[in-house]
């Protein structure tokens, strides 16, 4: 993990070129980030952490987890109990890039421990965080890797692992180009050790210059359904007499691609919209307003999440007459995903239709909902072609045949329940990965790992 102090000059130019775009460009955060506060307000929350300037937050030695965004943030759960199991004394610092990642992170928080944002990947502003919080270890999620902070770690000696993670071929392929070679086996090289997913994970990585501790599977597996939120979901689908099909975690460019597919002659010529509910839950929040517009301008009526009563959604179709428009509801909610995978009976997986590689499918398949994905899957390869051999998905090649395929398992009683119990089992069947990677990071931290890459083989 050391630097060494004769770095090629190309290394050293690379940096110090890296350094000065990231300064000059962390004046502009400010700016950025009110901007965001517009539509998520948790963007304008204690602005000076984005440079590295803390107060009200105890300083101290800490694990401390990185977790992005939403999804990561769910993720590291079952790694934060795994922390607190192999280190009790532990406190933790939690640190996010996003909104939704520090709202699902706010939670996951114990006594003694911290949550702030990461900071610009500038020298000063890493500098101060790291002598701020002083943390013992560092876990990145899946793909945070940032030059100047992880090089930063490395001359301090502070062990800094990626952790779950995960490098598509194409990923790499844009890591390789427009000369970022350098900058990226700078970055990779200076960890502590990549814990991959996948063997086809860890080759990639290698292939930056990373130390590859191992490849120990997808954490995600290990995350515990809310138990209460499913069962919400569950009594909501009792009270209903048609089918629901979601549209779920959809990002940009999905929702016209849906409902262009809902309104096409082919579908209309197969089935009635008046067949199923649709349920139509968007990766980001701060879209609902926009989405809302598109389902109204397209003749839909919309119910959204957070005018539903206690006893859930209404079918306002049915309550206006045979004439009335058909009615779409809207998920405007943030964590809600286990209410609205056990309401509906069949899910079409947002991310793999337009070419964002996926969202996560397991959290769906940890709630026994079957998926429908598109052809864009490389952000989580393995999990879907497990998916899909095991029976608890179907892959489509577009919107419209994905669409066919879900009105299909929503309408087959047996269809749906041999897919639920596959996704149940293949769920089951891949769990443990959060204790296996801290095992290993821990055994890497401690200088006792010389064969922690055989825990993947």
């Amino acid at each position: 993990m050391q630097v060494s102090a004769e770095k090629p000059l190309r290394s050293r130019v690379v940096r110090a070129l890296y350094r000065a775009v990231m300064r000059m460009a962390a004046p502009f955060l400010t700016f950025k980030y009110r901007r965001r506060a517009r539509l998520e307000p948790l963007y304008a929350h204690d602005l000076p952490a984005r440079r590295g300037y803390y107060t009200g937050l105890a300083a101290g030695e800490y694990v401390w987890v990185h977790a992005v965004s939403l999804g990561e943030t769910r993720a590291c759960l079952p790694l934060i109990e795994a922390i607190r199991r192999r280190w009790p004394d532990s406190q933790l610092l939690l640190t996010h890039g996003t909104a939704t990642g520090w709202a699902a992170g706010t939670p996951l928080l114990r006594a003694g421990d911290q949550q702030t944002w990461l900071p610009w990947d500038e020298p000063a502003s890493v500098q101060r965080f790291l002598a701020h919080f002083k943390p013992r270890m560092g876990l990145l999620m899946e793909t945070e890797v940032w030059p100047e902070l992880v090089v930063a770690c490395a001359e301090r000696r502070l062990p800094l692992y990626l952790v779950n993670g995960r490098l598509s071929e194409r990923s790499l392929h844009k890591a390789s180009r427009f000369g970022l070679t350098t900058l990226s086996h700078l970055a990779f090289s200076a960890l502590g050790g990549v814990v991959a997913q996948t063997a086809d994970d860890a080759m990639r990585f290698e292939q930056l210059g990373a130390r590859v501790l191992g490849h120990l599977g997808n954490v995600k597996f290990d995350v515990t359904v809310h138990q209460a939120a499913q069962a919400q979901g569950q009594q909501w689908r009792q009270g209903l007499t048609k089918p629901v099909v979601m549209l779920a975690s959809s990002r940009e460019g999905e929702e016209h691609a849906w409902v262009d597919a809902l309104l096409s002659e082919a579908t209309q010529m197969t089935l009635s919209l008046s067949a199923c509910h649709w349920l139509l839950v968007p990766r980001h929040p701060h879209r609902v307003a926009e989405i809302e517009r598109l389902l109204l301008g397209a003749g839909f009526d919309v119910q959204k999440r957070s005018a539903w009563a206690a006893a859930g959604p209404s079918d306002v179709s049915a309550m206006n007459g045979p004439s009335a428009k058909p009615c779409i509801w809207l998920g405007d909610s943030v964590g809600e995903m286990p209410v609205y995978y056990a309401l509906a009976d069949v899910a079409l997986m947002g991310g793999s239709f337009a070419v964002f590689g996926g969202q996560n499918l397991i959290e769906a398949a940890a709630c026994g909902c079957p998926v429908v994905v598109g052809p864009h899957t490389y952000n989580f390869a393995q999990a879907a072609d497990w998916a899909i051999a095991c029976g608890a998905a179907v892959r489509a090649p577009d919107m419209q045949e994905a669409l066919m395929a879900g009105v299909a398992i929503a309408d087959d009683m047996g269809l749906r329940a041999e897919m639920s119990q596959a996704a149940l089992t293949l769920v089951a069947t891949h769990q443990g990965a959060s204790a296996r990677t801290i095992d290993c990071v821990a055994r890497a931290a401690e200088g006792n790992a010389t064969d922690a890459r055989t825990l993947g083989s």
